[in-house]
């Protein structure tokens, strides 16, 4: 199988917890020819898109050490076509580039993209979760008319709100606002809706008291929960993402979060999406994670587990199943031919 990594550059992997690295490491595992390219190195060339990309140099054995295989990774440098691919795994960072959705446009009735383009534009941003049933998430405002935002604020029965912008990751920009604080209040939301001279959507959202004890991070494959974890905050911080400070500890899904993100992932499956994450507090979803998500090596070594397996093994069953459909198709056509 031939399968591609869009991702952030390879410099930048942080190799002992990185998720895309993983599932780089058990693509070479199991014998499949792997490039990795980055949104800013597509073209288009005789109406096919093409991408200037770094493929792996294969060798007699591959290291089991992920971090030993990251080291002496070796790559050469070339012009291959996207359609030429059997897999395309989406491993950015949001904001997702429209662009580089726009070259997969081309290519996706060809080739399987985890996550399906379609899927993509639905849900690259936290407005994505508003859609869901409201009894499943916590009470949500999107705009950026800064008078009915402090309005909302001020007619909430509780004393704090979650304020953070849409194209936010890792738990940047998401602070807590105090009904109390007024003056910080207009401030907080000229900065938030004005920043870098343009006018933004924001979210304001309930705060869920059971915040303070963290969220729990589900890793969901194909509509199922195949791995969780729950992330802590640090001290003096009330934001569980691993790169804000927090901390993992082992979690097993309570049958009221199964049920939950069941009931989730039928609608993400019909969106084309795959392979997320959610943020689950106190029963509610906060956030579905749709470009990159996170937490498989931290699950993994919490539950002795191997996610990259099985994200890997549903990919190829997906290719297995197309090539045999194909392949039928073919065969009954030759049959009419020769009719």
């Amino acid at each position: 199988m031939n399968i591609c990594f869009v991702m952030y550059p390879w410099e930048k992997v942080m190799p002992e917890t990185d998720s895309t690295l993983r599932l780089i490491h058990q693509s070479v595992l199991n014998g499949h020819n792997v490039a990795l390219i980055s949104s800013n190195n597509l073209t288009i060339r005789d109406c096919n898109a093409f991408g200037f990309c770094k493929l792996f140099l294969k060798t007699e054995s591959t290291s089991s050490s992920i971090i030993s295989f990251y080291k002496k990774a070796k790559f050469k440098d070339k012009l291959l076509p996207l359609g030429g691919f059997d897999v395309i795994f989406i491993r950015t960072n949001p904001p997702l580039d429209s662009w580089l959705l726009s070259f997969l446009d081309s290519v996706q009735d060809d080739t399987i993209i985890i996550n399906s383009v379609t899927g993509l534009r639905k849900a690259n941003s936290k407005i994505y979760t508003a859609g869901f049933d409201e009894s499943i998430i916590p009470e949500t405002h999107v705009s950026k008319n800064k008078d009915y935002l402090k309005r909302i604020i001020d007619e909430s029965d509780s004393e704090r709100m979650i304020l953070k912008p849409l194209d936010g990751f890792g738990g940047q920009g998401v602070i807590i606002i105090e009904k109390s604080a007024t003056d910080n209040i207009n401030s907080l939301l000229d900065f938030y809706i004005n920043a870098r001279g343009t006018s933004h959507y924001v979210i304001l959202q309930e705060y869920l008291d059971d915040a303070k004890n963290g969220d729990v991070r589900v890793l969901m494959l194909n509509g199922e929960p195949i791995g969780a974890m729950r992330r802590v905050p640090g001290l003096n911080e009330f934001r569980s993402n691993i790169h804000a400070g927090g901390t993992e500890m082992k979690h097993t899904l309570t049958k009221t979060e199964i049920k939950l993100c069941r009931s989730i992932g039928k609608k993400l499956v019909r969106d084309g999406l795959y392979f997320v994450g959610l943020d689950i507090i106190d029963n509610k979803l906060l956030e579905v994670n749709v470009c990159s998500p996170g937490g498989i090596s931290r699950i993994n070594k919490l539950n002795k587990t191997n996610l990259q397996k099985l994200v890997l093994q549903f990919a190829e069953d997906i290719v297995v199943q197309k090539e045999k459909n194909i392949s039928h198709k073919i065969s009954l056509r030759k049959k009419v031919d020769n009719a």
